[in-house]
């Protein structure tokens, strides 16, 4: 009796301890298959990664060939505004030159 008692419990430990490697190796399976998916996520990351700093490279450049371009247009501008105000300013005074001279002539036809 003591015996069976004995070879019951012993096979029962026996059981217990193949569960136990069984939850070990799935535990280890899932762990695996988890580190793959990380690794595959982070490969595609530093290619993201990469195509973009490709993609800022090629925007630096294309901003420093069109910085000279902009930077004459505003000039461009600039000019184009003070020229403006100086005809602005002469359209008044031939304006005032014109009125003033009309007056004139009103004042010595009466």
């Amino acid at each position: 009796m003591i015996e069976a008692s004995v070879h019951q419990q012993l096979g029962t430990l026996l059981a217990e301890v193949k569960n136990l490697r069984e939850d070990f190796r799935r535990s280890e399976d899932k762990s695996d298959a988890s580190r793959a998916s990380m690794h595959r996520r982070m490969d595609e990351l530093v290619g993201r990664v990469s195509t973009l700093e490709a993609s800022t490279a090629a925007v630096q450049e294309d901003i420093t060939e069109m910085r000279p371009i902009t930077d004459d247009v505003r000039k461009w501008k600039l000019m184009g505004m003070g020229a403006l105000a100086v005809i602005g300013i002469g359209g008044a005074a031939l304006g005032v030159t014109f009125a003033d001279t009309v007056k004139r002539l009103l004042m010595l036809m009466r």
